[in-house]
């Protein structure tokens, strides 16, 4: 296993294991490495510090406090926040998936009873849903799914 320390395009800063660093280059050429921000594709390796310990020490070696902390943990503030809203939008919404833009149009129709939900749609579909006044809003966040 090996650690990468990352930064996106938008200079996020996240890191994330992987099994080699063939895998590593395997899964960023197939997009599969998302910032854990802003879902950012354009991701690239960035300078990250050895872990330096005394020869033979079993202690914990000397490691920056921000690299000790879990990698499921958020970095930062914004990273919490967007943490918290992603929670309270699964808790208190219906994912409806990739049907998102045919349910809203229902419900903004009276077709389907009015609640709230969150999914996936298509740009065009967003768009379309937008221009005859479907109150929708694009999340800062990706859908839910394990990509790294």
């Amino acid at each position: 296993m090996i650690r990468y320390s990352l930064t996106c395009d938008k200079d996020h800063r996240f890191e994330s294991w992987f099994q080699s660093a063939d895998a590593f280059d395997k899964l960023l050429a197939g997009g599969m490495i998302s910032c854990a921000v802003c879902g950012s594709t354009d991701v690239r390796k960035s300078i990250m510090a050895p872990r330096i310990g005394k020869s033979g020490n079993t202690e914990t070696a000397i490691v920056p406090a921000e690299v000790e902390r879990p990698l499921s943990a958020p970095a930062s503030t914004a990273e919490q926040a967007l943490k918290e809203l992603r929670e309270k939008i699964e808790t208190n919404s219906e994912d409806v998936g990739h049907n998102f833009a045919a349910e809203a149009r229902k419900i903004h129709n009276g077709e389907a009873p009015e609640r709230p939900i969150y999914g996936e749609a298509k740009l065009q579909d967003a768009k379309s849903l937008i221009e005859d006044g479907v109150p929708v809003m694009p999340l800062p966040f990706m859908p839910s799914r394990k990509t790294n």
